[in-house]
Order: C-alpha cells, then sequence, then structure tokens
C-alpha cells in the first residue's frame, strides 16, 4: 500500500475516489485535525452527499420534548386510547419521536461522506472511551453527545472534553448520576422526613475514575470512589423532565444542556486522592482539570491513543512520546493528536482495523451506495440494511449495550472465524447491492496493493469474488498476515 492509503487507514478513513491525493501527506494529516466537521449524507440512493437537514439534527431541548411526547403516547397506547395501540401508530411514534435511527444514519454518513476523515476516527476513539449504553432516555441523546460533547472538543483539553461528557444527561443518565444526592443535602433531609429513600449512587463516580481517567493503576480507593461521588451529587436530570422551565429556572437560560442542583449537592469540601476539591457547581471543573493532568490518566490514555492508531502492539517509547506531548501542554488535545498523528506515520508496523472503520473505508474505496439515505427512514428499501442492522451484524455499535469499558482495539478480540466470516458476507452484500463504481483492479492501482494482495484477488475468476477477496484481504484489515 502506497504512502498516502498507509496513513489514511491507520489514522483516517481513506481516500475517496473523487479526493485529490494530497502532495504532502504528513502535512495533510495534521491540517486534518482542524478542518471544518460538518454533518453531510444523501437523501436517497442516487443523491449527491449534501448538509443533513436540520429537522433531523434536534438541539438537545427538542431531544427531550420528542422524549416527553413519546411517553405520553406509549401511555396511551398501553390504555387502548386515541388510536395510539395500533402497529401503525407504533411505527410513526418510534420515527417521529425517537432519534436512534436518525443519529446512527447520520454519524454512518458522516463517516462515508466527510472530507474530515481524520477528525472522524478520532470522534469515534473517544466515542468510545465515554460509553453512552443502551436505553430509551441515553439513545435520544447519544447522537447529541457525540456531536456536542466530544467531536465539539477535538480541538480544546482534555479537561474540557472530560467535562463536557461527564456532565451530558446521556452520561448523567446513563450511569445514574440523576440519582446521586447528598446524604447531608437539602433533598436527602426532606426525602427522609417524607419516610422515602435517597442517597449517594457511586456509578458515574467509579467509572469517572476507572475508565474514563484513572485506571485501577492509581490505586484509589473506594474512599475516593465515594468522594468523587460526592462532587458528583446535584449533576442531572431525567431526560423526560428536561424542559425548557426547568432548565431556566434552574439556570437562568435555556442554551445549555447543563443543569446543576444545589438542592441535591452534598455540602463541604472532598478529597480525593489527597486533593481538595471545593463544594458548589465550580468543583466537578475543578475535579476534571485534576484527574486530566494526573499521571495515571496521562499513561491510561496515551497506551490507549498508540494502540488504537499507531500499533496493535505499542512500543514504550510511541506510549512515552504521546504522554510527554499530554504532560508538556497540559492535556492540549491539538498537541497530544499531533504526537499521535507524528507517531502513526513513522511507525511502519501494521495497525488492524476495527469491523466499523473496515466497513467505512471500504464503501470509500469502492464508491458503493450501500446505505440508505435520510428519506429511507421513512420509506424501507429492501435493497438496503438498515443502519441498525448492519452495526448489529458488525458486532459494533455505539447505541447498543456493551462492555463498559468499551470495544477493544486489540486484534485477537475480532480475529475469530466468525467475525471475518461476518465481513466476507458484508463485502458480497456490497458488491451485489451497492453497486461500486470502481472494480477491484482500480481499487488496488489506487492504493498501491502489495504483490501478496493482488496475487490474492488474481486467483478468483469474476469480479465479484475479486472484490470480497481483495476487501477482506490482510492488507485492507490492516494486517500483514490473517
Amino acid at each position: 500500500m502506497n504512502e498516502h492509503f498507509r496513513i489514511a487507514q491507520k489514522l483516517g478513513l481513506m481516500f475517496r475516489p473523487e479526493e485529490p491525493l494530497p502532495k504532502d501527506i504528513e502535512a495533510w494529516a495534521l491540517k486534518q485535525l482542524y478542518s471544518p466537521s460538518p454533518a453531510i449524507g444523501i437523501d436517497g440512493v442516487e443523491s449527491e452527499p449534501t448538509s443533513w437537514p436540520k429537522s433531523l439534527r434536534p438541539n438537545l431541548e427538542e431531544r427531550a420534548r420528542m422524549r416527553a411526547l413519546y411517553m405520553d403516547s406509549d401511555k396511551k397506547s398501553k390504555l387502548g386510547i386515541d388510536g395510539e395501540e395500533t402497529a401503525k401508530a407504533l411505527e410513526i411514534r418510534h420515527r417521529k419521536y425517537l432519534m436512534r435511527k436518525k443519529d446512527e444514519l447520520k454519524y454512518v454518513h458522516r463517516n462515508i461522506y466527510g472530507s474530515d476523515q481524520l477528525r472522524l476516527r478520532l470522534m469515534s476513539f473517544w466515542t468510545n472511551h465515554f460509553t453512552i449504553g443502551y436505553g430509551h432516555d441515553y439513545e435520544q441523546a447519544i447522537g447529541h453527545a457525540i456531536d456536542e460533547a466530544i467531536l465539539a472538543n477535538i480541538n480544546t483539553s482534555f479537561s474540557s472534553m472530560l467535562y463536557s461528557i461527564t456532565t451530558h444527561p446521556g452520561m448523567l443518565n446513563y450511569l445514574d448520576n440523576t440519582h446521586n444526592a447528598g446524604p447531608n443535602s437539602e433533598y436527602v433531609k426532606r426525602m427522609k422526613k417524607e419516610g422515602k429513600q435517597a442517597g449517594l449512587n457511586d456509578n458515574l463516580g467509579r467509572e469517572l475514575l476507572e475508565l474514563h481517567t484513572l485506571s485501577p493503576s492509581a490505586n484509589y480507593t473506594e474512599t475516593d470512589i465515594r468522594n468523587t461521588a460526592l462532587v458528583l451529587t446535584g449533576w442531572g436530570g431525567e431526560m423526560n423532565e428536561y424542559t425548557l422551565n426547568k432548565r431556566i429556572k434552574k439556570e437562568g437560560k435555556a442554551n445549555d444542556w447543563i443543569v446543576y442542583d444545589q438542592f441535591r449537592s452534598e455540602p463541604g469540601n472532598k478529597t480525593i486522592l489527597g486533593k481538595t476539591i471545593y463544594p458548589g457547581k465550580n468543583g466537578l471543573r475543578q475535579l476534571t482539570d485534576f484527574l486530566a493532568l494526573n499521571e495515571h490518566t496521562i499513561m491510561h490514555l496515551s497506551r490507549k491513543l498508540a494502540e488504537h492508531f499507531v500499533s496493535d502492539v505499542p512500543k514504550k517509547t510511541d506510549v512515552d512520546f504521546i504522554a510527554n506531548a499530554w504532560r508538556q501542554n497540559k492535556g492540549d488535545l491539538n498537541k497530544i493528536h499531533t504526537a499521535v498523528i507524528e507517531k502513526a506515520i513513522s511507525s511502519k508496523e501494521e495497525k488492524f482495523q476495527w469491523p466499523m472503520t473496515w466497513l467505512f473505508q471500504l464503501l470509500r474505496l469502492s464508491e458503493a451506495t450501500y446505505i440508505e439515505g435520510w428519506t429511507n427512514l421513512k420509506l424501507p428499501s429492501r435493497y438496503l440494511m438498515k443502519t441498525g442492522d448492519i452495526f448489529e451484524e458488525l458486532g459494533q455499535s455505539f447505541w447498543s449495550i456493551r462492555q463498559p469499558n468499551g470495544y477493544s482495539s486489540k486484534k485477537e478480540d475480532w480475529m475469530s472465524s466468525e467475525m471475518f466470516e461476518r465481513r466476507v458476507r458484508f463485502a458480497d452484500a456490497v458488491w451485489q447491492s451497492g453497486k461500486p463504481k470502481q472494480t477491484p483492479a482500480m481499487i488496488m492501482d489506487r492504493i498501491g496493493a502489495n504483490k501478496s494482495t493482488r496475487n490474492l484477488v488474481s486467483r478468483w475468476g469474476t469480479q465479484q469474488s475479486q472484490f470480497v477477496a481483495l476487501m477482506c484481504s490482510p492488507e485492507l484489515m490492516g494486517l500483514e498476515n490473517a
């Protein structure tokens, strides 16, 4: 594989046929950090890529309103009133009010048609790191979290991204911080007087330390976890209660998703790993700043970045190079990502590609139209596979139940015969249904396929078989040896 596509495979999503190859690939990669990131896609199979409709990109306020309307309609359905119990009403209810299918499709479209391929890869890495799982409340907010807490912070600092995703309603609902209240807060005192239960929930606090920042290598204690949970008291509101009036009442404004309730917050200072965190709303930002520059966080995430972008088994020098950039620039993500780019380019070691990344690269290289347009959300196509079904079949989706630590970047976790067979079936389906505009020979010439790949492809007689062999070759999966 030539240098342009080797780097685009490691760091991006491959160049589409209409994209000119840059003269200086390293300069291109670094410039990609600052590229615009519009939401683009297609409205139908024969359409040219264009901006996603604003009507399919609601803000968080509208998403919460839609969720509330869905719940109201669902309640009527269970009571068998207003015709809401019919199958047709159920279909309309899901299509009109729930965001999962729309957000999934928008995410897929961006990865297939976007020119900001390196930023999109970084977006996926951090989305995987900050897992938000399955459930109607969480699903309604995942797409917003990806856009506004992850992608919008690619050029800020890790602390800013950490703060934004930690305070996002998707994360607060997913990890039950909406049920987290200080034992000595006014809210818990009132609940006790009324004979009701309320108190501390440490789910988010535990994952903030274990997965999002320090890792267990920091040897933090249960007391540290408890105190982290205490800092997080007061943060969050249920999505279906996340109304305009409530936000204005709590924050005095309606253009910010952050909701903090002092009434639920634990008073007094908290100590975490020897660091004193002051009470009140600003305490959480104080904590994220502290955690973002902790040595255990730096090493844990530098290793994850190297393992995802540089090499399946990154060298200590690669990890240290990224970690030094983190330390020297106080968690500046532009500097951290620059270090990742430099190491990925200088390293000649292979890097296995996730199933979803591989599929996006396959579609970009072949110029196949295998994914539905947004008009198909209303009019199903028997020729195209639904995005939710694609992710389920790939075994990888940001909108599904998965492990709290996200998907592994290790090739051995994806190299089973079953997972390989799924890629074969996808490649075959793309050829049959996606009508690729690029033949296997055209693709191999453009990417500079190596001799072993060309020999593998030449063994097959039909273009369909050659296409499958090429796309499932070790070279196109990021491997030297299958």
